[in-house]
C-alpha cells in the first residue's frame, strides 16, 4: 500500500495536508504564468530590433513609446499577485494550524542521529505506555497530536501526504497534527540536513481502521515473549551480552536507552530507519555490516560466528 514516490507531491491524504497541496499548486500556477509572460516579452523585445542608422550618421534613440506605462502596469500586477499569494499562504497556515476537533490520541516523536523514537503514552495508566521506533501507527479518520523533540541536532519531521514540515529543535517541544483519510502506508522523512546519514533517516506512518489500530496497540503493550527454543535462548544470551547496553526489550534485562526499542522488532515492516526490509537475512546483514550500510551511525558492525548469528537471528525472530 506504499505510495509511489511521485504521489508524495501529487496527492494529499488528509485534512492537515490538503490545503497546503492546493496552495502549492496555486503558487506553481502563479510562477508558471510569470515565466510565460516574461518569455513572451523577451521574445517580443528580441524580435523588434531597431534599424541601423546610415553609415556616418549619429545614432539617436527613438522617443519613449509607452515604456514607462509598461513598467507601471507590470509593477502593479506583480504587487497585486504577490499580495494575493501572501494572503492565501497565511490563510492556509491558519487553516492547518489546529485540528478541527480535540485529538483523541497523542504521541511523542523524538529524533536521533539517525532514527526516530515513538512514544505512546497512556495518561490513565502509565504502565500501559510503550515505545517503538521508526514506525508510527494511527487510526484513520481522526486527528493525532504529535509532540516533536530532538535528542541531538535540528531535524525536521515531514510526512508530505499527511502534513507539512515541522522543525525538531533540541531543548524545545514543537507540536503538529496529522490525520489520514484512508488506510495506507505513508512515508516520512527528515528534511533538515542533520549529518552524514540524513538521507537515510526515514519513517513510516501506517494508518489503520480503528479496530486494527486498537489490536496493534494492545499487542505493543505486551512485553517480549519468552524464548522457547534452545537456539532462541542462546540468542537471547548473546543479545543481552552484546546489544543490551544500547537496545531495550521489555520483559527482559535488556534496558538500553540509546538505540531503538526492539520489543516487537519482528512486527515492523522496515529496519535501519527505512533502509532495509525487515527479514531475518536483512536483520543479520544490518547487525554484521551496519557501518557499511549506514556509515557514521552509532550502530557498530558486529563480528559473529555462524552459530552465534543463527542463534541471534532465531531470538530476534521471536520479538513479534
Amino acid at each position: 500500500m506504499s505510495a509511489a514516490p511521485l504521489q508524495y507531491l501529487l496527492h494529499a491524504a488528509g485534512p492537515a495536508s490538503a490545503p497546503a497541496f492546493k496552495l502549492g499548486w496555486a503558487l506553481i500556477g502563479l510562477v508558471s504564468a510569470v515565466m510565460i509572460i516574461i518569455a513572451v516579452l523577451l521574445v517580443g523585445a528580441l524580435a523588434r530590433r531597431r534599424p541601423k542608422p546610415p553609415a556616418g550618421a549619429e545614432e539617436k534613440l527613438p522617443p519613449d513609446a509607452g515604456g514607462m506605462n509598461w513598467i507601471v502596469v507590470g509593477t502593479s500586477i506583480s504587487s497585486i499577485a504577490l499580495f494575493a499569494a501572501l494572503v492565501y499562504a497565511m490563510t492556509t497556515l491558519e487553516s492547518v494550524a489546529s485540528p478541527p476537533s480535540e485529538p483523541p490520541l497523542t504521541i511523542a516523536v523524538t529524533s536521533y542521529d539517525w532514527w526516530w523514537k515513538i512514544d505512546y503514552p497512556d495518561a490513565e495508566d502509565p504502565s500501559r505506555a510503550f515505545v517503538t521506533a521508526n514506525e508510527i501507527h494511527i487510526p484513520t479518520g481522526v486527528p493525532v497530536r504529535v509532540e516533536l523533540k530532538s535528542a541531538d541536532v535540528i531535524h525536521t519531521f515531514w510526512a508530505p501526504q499527511l502534513a507539512g514540515k515541522t522543525e525538531m529543535i533540541p531543548g524545545q517541544t514543537n507540536v503538529q497534527w496529522i490525520e489520514a483519510d484512508t488506510p495506507g502506508v505513508y512515508r516520512g522523512q527528515c528534511s533538515q540536513f542533520c549529518g552524514a546519514q540524513h538521507a537515510h533517516m526515514a519513517f513510516e506512518v501506517i494508518a489503520q481502521p480503528q479496530a486494527e489500530f486498537d489490536a496493534w496497540r494492545e499487542a505493543q503493550r505486551r512485553g517480549a515473549p519468552s524464548a522457547a527454543t534452545p537456539d532462541a535462548r542462546a540468542g537471547q544470551h548473546i543479545f543481552e551480552a552484546r546489544c543490551a547496553g544500547c537496545h531495550s526489550v521489555r520483559g527482559t534485562p535488556a534496558d538500553g536507552m540509546q538505540a531503538p526499542d526492539l520489543t516487537h522488532l519482528a512486527s515492523r515492516r522496515l529496519i535501519a530507519a527505512g533502509q532495509m526490509t525487515n527479514t531475518p537475512e536483512h536483520r543479520l546483514d544490518w547487525i554484521e555490516h551496519a557501518q557499511r550500510i549506514k556509515p557514521d551511525s552509532l550502530m557498530p558492525s558486529m563480528a559473529l560466528s555462524a552459530s552465534d548469528a543463527a542463534a541471534l537471528s532465531a531470538y530476534l525472530s521471536t520479538l513479534q
